[in-house]
């Protein structure tokens, strides 16, 4: 280690014991933090504080209730909701199912996705989008997200997402990657429509929605690569 490096080391692990002690940042922030100035890691359990939360830079909006009878938050993705297309012997690229009540009376129409921000890339990976869902459907079968699905409500459609096509595709996280987090996430919307295509990203879609969501609820799914 240069006497560089360890001089900027050890000044971000002093900022990061400043933060804290003015508590300005959470331990979890710090230890993520130190990691980086100390370029090592730190396991750790799922907990809600540790989570990536991919939604935290975005209006805080209200929430509402999702369930599934595929998934539950914080209890780790099951195999069948891997993904056999990108490699994973055990994976079936099956969509859960999703259940959701308690959303703005104004709502028009829902988005549904499905969004990994611990993948390998640098912008984590959307795993599936189904826009245009009517505001009078309020669930969605296992396996939904199938390629031409046949069982999703007229109206909606798969995006492309990041997998470069309009379907559910399961987890794959790279061996030896750690934990990642599945945020399977509904958002009331208050336009029946986004105008978008199926070819459109999932960060573009983000994009569009983001001024026109009422509120969002999200399932986290956690896994760890072996």
């Amino acid at each position: 280690m240069t006497r560089r490096f360890k001089v900027a080391a050890s000044a971000a692990g002093l900022a990061v014991a400043v933060l804290v002690g003015a508590g300005i940042i959470e331990s979890q922030s710090a230890n993520a933090a130190e990691n980086v100035a100390a370029s090592s890691t730190v396991g750790a359990r799922w907990s809600k504080e540790s989570l990536p939360d991919p939604y935290r830079f975005l209006p805080k909006v209200p929430s509402f209730t999702v369930t599934s009878t595929t998934v539950r938050n914080g209890k780790a993705l099951k195999l069948p909701q891997f993904s056999g297309v990108f490699g994973v012997k055990v994976g079936k690229d099956i969509s859960p199912q999703l259940s959701w009540s308690g959303f703005p009376k104004g709502t028009k129409s829902f988005v549904v996705s499905m969004y990994d921000p611990e993948a390998p890339t640098g912008s984590g990976f959307w795993h599936w989008v189904v826009a245009d869902i009517p505001a009078s459907t309020h669930s969605l079968k296992e396996n939904a997200g199938a390629l031409d699905s046949k069982v999703l409500p007229a109206g909606a459609f798969q995006l492309d997402a990041d997998s470069g096509m309009p379907r559910y595709i399961g987890a794959a996280p790279p061996a030896h990657s750690g934990e990642h987090d599945y945020f399977i996430t509904v958002t009331a919307l208050d336009t029946a429509t986004t105008g978008l295509k199926s070819t459109t990203s999932g960060a573009l879609l983000g994009f569009t929605i983001d001024s026109h969501t009422l509120a969002r609820a999200t399932i986290v799914a956690p896994t760890t690569a072996k």
